[in-house]
Order: structure tokens, then C-alpha cells, then sequence
């Protein structure tokens, strides 16, 4: 399969890369290491050792190299070979690990995998929800045993949340009023539930006392799999504007081509110093995406088998506008992508770029 190499995806949330340690995550059918500076910053590299292949992570952190647990070999954070304890101490012309362009913003670590010239040329994704100065943020991590687009569709389609997720949904969420539009290589998908009644659990989390409201469910998506879903709710009537807002970002990951990692986080601007609101979301949200999302994305995998579903030609539906969109999208930009690559002309072209935010 075929990813997108000239784009930024998130590798890890930065507490899971702990100073002083070694840290490996498969993305995109490769093995990468991952550790911290001492000033801070994060390196990533292959998690190959050129002599004899032996994975790094088995090894240690002398202070900002990584040494092979094998042979000894030690490596610098530009991947050159520093130090070789063998014979006159020569240092091995091809002696040297792959490394990645890395950026760090607001919690989130990511990873450039394609021609790191073009890093620079594509804005580190913006989830502005993720700033604490604004936010109280829950976030998470799971392992899925899918394909990564399998989990973008799932996002883009919020008219299955009445039936997968009876906690979160109503009937109202699926005679949504819905409009889809295409911005560059982006695509929002915008659904609107007038004078809806919110499920229990919603209705604790905004405090609506069981009063109707409006609801908004705005996700835009970006390439490779950038999700940011954005929920608004407010009295029955009111200016959008004046709603609470819950944006929530999803970063999927291919760790290979049937397996994803699944980056989630939940944001408020509103009860902050709510401990127990913190609580009940941090182990409500984890829940629903355990043991609803998660489960049901995997048995479609299992359904589909090793095709991409797109070739098996399935029914479209009112709410599937934004998939087949962002399906569309990503196909092309990955086509571009291969095709400067086989001409030895410039990937700008598929280089990624936007904001979601």
C-alpha cells in the first residue's frame, strides 16, 4: 500500500517520549526510534543499527547518542556514526541511521517521512484546541487492528452515532442538516440538530438540565488523517457563537497497512476546574472509542479483508459525502506524489498543507 510520504502525522503525544529512555513506534511499515535531547528536543532514526541490523531501542542513551546494545557502535543525532570502540576506532563511511525531520507542538510529536527538503514547506498541523491556555484537555491512545482510512471514514460520518454510540446520539444527529464542502485538500463536513434533547450523558456534560438545544457537529479533515471534530451546543435558538464548544481532534496513523495508531483528545472551553467532569470524560470517551468504535472498525476490516474498500464499490448514503471526498483527495495526492518521485521533479505538489484549528 502506498502512504503519503510529504506529510506531517503524529508519531506520539510527547509524555509518552520520557527523557533519558528509548522509545519505538512501526509507522508507515517502518521502525523508528525515538528519544529525548537533553535540551528537550525529541530525535527520530531508524531503529536499525547499519552493522548488523540489531534494533537500537535494545540499546542506551549515552548522553545525546544512542549506542547499539550489540557491537557498541555509537550514533549522533544527526545518525552518523560517533564512536566506534572496535580496532583504531575508524569511524565506517556508511556508518550512518536514517533520520526524520520532528516537530513538537501543544502535546502532539510528529514525524515528516517523506523528503525532509520539503518539511519546512508544510505547516506542522494547528490544533489550537490543544492549548491548555484556553482548554481543559483529555487525551489518549489505541491500537487499531485496521487500516488508518477505515478510521477517518468512520469520523466523517457522524450519522452513525445514534446507532454505534446510543450514549452520544439521537435520531435528530441523523435528519442532521448537513452541508460538505471542499476547501484546497481539505473537507469539512457540517451537521446541524435543531431543538434536539441531548442524551443523558451529554445533557450532564453541558449542564442543559434537560432543556432542548441546538447542536452543531462540524469535522474537518485534512490529509493524510487529520480529524478535528468540533462540537457546539447551546439552548434552543441561540447564536452559535455563544455555544459551549468541545473541539476534539483525531490523528490516525498508519503503523502498517492494516494496522493504525489512533491519537484521540477531547477539549472544553467551559467548567475547567470541574475534577469530576474531567473524570467521567477521560474514562467516558476511552470507553466509547474501546469498546464501540474500535471494535466495529475492526470486524469491517475483517469484512473487507485485504482490499481498499473504495475498489468494492460500496452503496453511498446521505452522510457519506465527506469520505468518498477525503478518499478521493488522498488518492490523488498520493498519485502526485509517486509520480514526481518516478520523474525526479519537485514533490511541492503533494506536499500536504493546512491548518485545522
Amino acid at each position: 500500500m502506498d502512504f503519503l510520504r510529504n506529510a506531517w502525522y503524529a508519531a506520539a503525544w510527547g509524555d509518552e517520549i520520557v527523557p533519558g529512555s528509548l522509545f519505538r513506534r512501526t509507522l508507515l511499515n517502518t521502525d523508528v526510534l525515538f528519544y529525548r535531547l537533553r535540551g528537550g528536543g525529541v530525535v527520530a532514526m531508524d531503529n536499525r543499527c547499519p552493522h548488523r541490523f540489531a534494533p537500537l531501542h535494545r540499546g542506551k542513551l549515552i548522553g545525546d547518542q544512542v549506542q547499539c546494545g550489540y557491537h557498541g557502535l555509537e550514533f549522533a543525532p544527526t545518525g552518523v556514526c560517533a564512536h566506534n570502540p572496535h580496532g583504531d576506532g575508524r569511524l565506517p563511511a556508511r556508518a550512518t541511521v536514517r533520520t526524520y525531520p520532528v516537530r513538537e507542538r501543544l502535546g502532539v510529536t510528529w514525524i515528516w517521512m517523506g523528503d525532509p527538503a520539503l518539511a519546512e514547506v508544510a505547516a506542522v498541523p494547528d490544533l489550537s484546541g490543544l492549548d491548555p491556555a484556553g482548554f481543559s484537555v483529555n487525551k489518549g491512545y489505541i491500537f487499531v487492528d485496521a487500516n488508518y482510512e477505515l478510521v477517518s471514514d468512520n469520523l466523517l460520518d457522524s450519522s452513525h452515532i445514534a446507532y454505534l454510540h446510543p450514549d452520544l446520539g439521537s435520531e435528530s444527529v441523523t435528519q442532521g442538516n448537513t452541508t460538505i464542502e471542499r476547501v484546497g485538500d481539505a473537507v469539512r463536513v457540517d451537521r446541524f440538530m435543531p431543538g434536539e434533547r441531548l442524551p443523558r450523558f451529554l445533557d450532564m456534560v453541558y449542564g442543559m438540565n434537560g432543556q432542548l438545544v441546538d447542536r452543531w457537529l462540524e469535522v474537518s479533515w485534512q490529509p493524510p488523517a487529520v480529524i478535528e471534530v468540533r462540537i457546539s451546543v447551546a439552548p434552543a435558538g441561540s447564536v452559535r457563537a455563544d455555544a459551549l464548544q468541545r473541539p476534539t481532534y483525531h490523528l490516525v496513523t498508519p503503523e502498517t497497512d492494516w494496522t493504525s495508531h489512533y491519537f484521540w483528545s477531547s477539549s472544553r472551553d467551559f467548567r475547567h476546574d470541574d475534577v469530576a467532569l474531567h473524570g467521567m470524560l477521560q474514562s467516558g470517551i476511552a470507553r466509547v472509542f474501546e469498546t464501540e468504535d474500535k471494535p466495529m472498525i475492526e470486524a469491517q476490516q475483517e469484512t473487507v479483508g485485504r482490499f481498499d474498500m473504495g475498489t468494492l464499490n460500496p452503496i453511498p448514503l446521505v452522510g457519506d459525502g465527506g469520505v468518498f471526498q477525503a478518499r478521493s483527495i488522498l488518492r490523488k495526492s498520493i498519485a502526485r506524489e509517486a509520480a514526481a518521485r518516478a520523474g525526479g521533479g519537485d514533490n511541492r505538489s503533494a506536499v500536504a498543507v493546512g491548518r485545522s484549528g
